[in-house]
């Protein structure tokens, strides 16, 4: 996950910049994505950490997703990972927040959310941005790229303004 260690120097550095806190909201990337911002020397002027929700009740009860959206949405939907990201944000009290939710396989995949299908989310004190991401490969592959992609939607979140 070199590339990922990059990235997240560069969100960690964008974020100092902008003097915003990060927490990390994940699900089938089981701290991934914490684990590779935390590889960062100093990341803790920054990351304050983050909450692991891998069933639809810790989804609702540690974060406060709406259960009426589990249940119309599902849990791999743009909605969850946008309440995903606000609820982390707002319960470790963070400027910013990420969510990743998504089906890294090999099981557990449907006809309109294959394994691969991975939604993201990310809340700043600017905006909020949600990406749906569809990744080939083993279940590791899967995740990696979950990671580099949620690293890359807080970096278009938080980075320079594009003219």
């Amino acid at each position: 996950m070199t590339g990922s260690k990059e990235t997240a120097a560069e969100v960690l550095k964008w974020c100092g910049r902008r003097r915003w806190s990060l927490s990390v909201a994940e699900s089938c990337t089981g701290g991934l994505v914490g684990g590779c911002l935390t590889a960062v020397p100093g990341s803790s002027a920054v990351f304050i950490g983050g909450v692991i929700a891998y069933s639809n009740a810790a989804k609702e009860r540690l974060l406060g997703v709406p259960p009426e959206i589990l249940h119309l949405r599902g849990a791999v939907s743009e909605e969850t990972a946008i309440a995903m990201a606000r609820g982390v944000a707002k319960i470790l009290g963070s400027q910013c927040g990420v969510s990743v939710t998504g089906v890294a396989g090999p099981g557990g995949g449907t006809r309109e959310k294959p394994v691969g299908t991975v939604w993201f989310g990310a809340v700043s004190p600017r905006k909020e941005l949600s990406r749906l991401g569809r990744f080939d490969g083993s279940r590791d592959h899967v995740r990696e790229q979950s990671v580099q992609a949620a690293l890359e939607l807080v970096l278009e979140l938080v980075g320079p303004e594009k003219r």
